[in-house]
């Protein structure tokens, strides 16, 4: 990925744009009584849009005034470090292996007013257990101190059980279906498996509509 991705900030007017500040601003409306504080961006399936839509999504909301952190929660494909030319460690994994707590906790500067980067830090043998234990709680509760909203990329839903294991531990969890490719049955799997973990679907994001249609181009 590389930064002619985020359309936000190479093309703020833009039809696409301006439907990821609809997106923003319909997450808002699906929690007025609890403002969403952590959000995971997965897909059903493997996903050429899913990162994308994370990012842009974290840019929109870091526009609009809000102070979010970006995680990179995909130890398996991470590329969030290279889509903002940020070193890959020390990042999620480096915090894990720390005994210091939050001391150990280093963002990167993105370039983004108001938004900051938690790479994924070097790839474990181990993302799920990783993702699943107390330290991960730990890390959430210091990235909710620092952000009002911490946005989580994380792999497809059908292809590791990381993106159930952290939605259970989040607000939320935004699904990433792309036209033309994302296939009807996996999107029934990744359902199932959601509800199977008690995960809150808060929506799908349809990318790549085609030129002319109802979304304009996205």
């Amino acid at each position: 990925m590389d930064k002619m991705t985020i359309v936000t900030l190479t093309a703020p007017r833009s039809p696409a744009a301006e439907a990821y500040r609809a997106l923003r601003i319909n997450l808002a409306f699906t929690s007025l009584d609890k403002p969403l504080e952590t959000v995971v961006v997965s897909a059903p399936a493997p996903n050429a849009t899913k990162s994308q839509v994370a990012v842009n999504l974290a840019v929109v909301m870091a526009q609009a005034g809000q102070r979010v952190i970006l995680v990179d929660a995909d130890l398996r494909r991470p590329s969030l470090h290279q889509c903002f030319d940020a070193p890959q460690e020390p990042g999620l994994t480096g915090y894990m292996l720390r005994q210091d707590g939050e001391s150990a906790l280093t963002l990167a500067e993105t370039g983004v007013p108001n938004l900051y980067l938690l790479p994924s830090g070097a790839l474990p043998p181990n993302p799920a257990d990783i993702l699943g234990s107390q330290k991960m709680e730990q890390l959430l509760t210091h990235l909710k101190a620092r952000a009002d909203v911490v946005v989580l990329d994380a792999p497809p839903v059908t292809v590791a059980v990381d993106a159930s294991v952290l939605g259970v531990r989040t607000d939320g969890l935004l699904l990433v279906v792309q036209a033309g490719h994302t296939r009807r049955d996996h999107i029934a799997q990744a359902k199932e498996l959601l509800e199977r973990f008690h995960v809150r679907l808060l929506g799908a994001v349809f990318t790549d509509a085609p030129e002319g249609g109802l979304l304009s181009g996205y």
